[in-house]
């Protein structure tokens, strides 16, 4: 006999909540000094009077410390697998399901899943190595928009620089697989094939799924960069482009398998030396 499926529980009704770095702070009234901005901007920004000459070697500490605080939540991490995409996916969208295959997939075969720990596409990862009782990681930021973690992140932490969140992505991970996204997904997919490119790290796959989606950028790498020069040709096979999550696990597992055996390679594919001057 099939049972009728149980009626959703009643939504709570969201609090307002703000994000200190890691420090979540639900309720109460923002701070008029701080609202509208995030560390980063006040960091980076020198409008007004030069005291930040006497503030900016301070804020070194408090950078150090979300590195500690980062490596420290991640060092213990097994086998992980970073996976990115839209925040603006909605859950009705193959997008959102292809997220949920691709999450169970990897929790399936004993990888942890480690997303930006937002909504849509991130939330369906997350969402997809939890079910299957795999270890789901959120990696957020502070926002002027605020951001909850989404509720299927296991282990999470909230950053307040982007680049220290960036490092904690490809340090802890043996993969990208970038799902359909915007700008934030392509600056964390170019900033992966720069340091593959550049040899910062080895045997690093980085899988686009959904050859429709990036048909069109793959289109211009091709034509426009490997066609004038500014990249070489064969930096086209340090991409994988792939709407098959078999293909996807395969690309993971056997660049994890050579890393294991010591063959760090050129990233995925072998890389002529003489490639000229690389470009930061």
């Amino acid at each position: 006999m099939t049972l009728p499926p149980n009626p959703p529980p009643p939504e709570r009704r969201p609090r307002p909540t703000r994000h200190r770095g890691p420090v979540v702070l639900r309720g109460g009234e923002p701070s008029e000094q701080t609202e509208g901005s995030t560390t980063d901007q006040r960091l980076l920004d020198r409008r007004g009077p030069s005291d930040w000459v006497h503030t900016d070697p301070w804020r070194v500490l408090r950078i150090q410390s979300e590195f500690v605080e980062g490596f420290g939540l991640l060092a213990e991490l097994p086998r992980a697998v970073s996976v990115f995409g839209s925040a603006r996916t909605p859950r009705d969208h193959p997008h959102y399901a292809a997220g949920v295959a691709i999450g169970a997939a990897l929790a399936q075969a004993g990888y942890a899943v480690i997303t930006g720990g937002g909504p849509g596409a991130m939330e369906a990862a997350n969402r997809g190595a939890s079910e299957a009782g795999g270890l789901s990681v959120g990696l957020g930021i502070e926002l002027p928009f605020e951001q909850d973690l989404n509720e299927w992140v296991d282990v999470g932490i909230a950053f307040r620089y982007f680049f220290v969140r960036k490092t904690m992505f490809v340090k802890y991970a043996q993969a990208f697989v970038i799902l359909p996204g915007g700008f934030g997904t392509l600056d964390e997919l170019f900033e992966a094939l720069t340091l593959v490119q550049t040899r910062k790290v080895t045997r690093f796959p980085v899988i686009l799924f959904g050859t429709e989606y990036w048909s069109g950028l793959l289109t211009w790498i091709r034509t426009t960069l490997a066609g004038t020069g500014t990249i070489n040709a064969a930096d086209l096979d340090l991409i994988t482009v792939t709407d098959d999550i078999a293909e996807v696990m395969a690309v993971v597992q056997a660049a994890d398998s050579a890393r294991r055996s010591g063959d760090g390679g050129g990233g995925m594919q072998y890389v002529p030396a003489e490639q000229g001057p690389l470009e930061a």
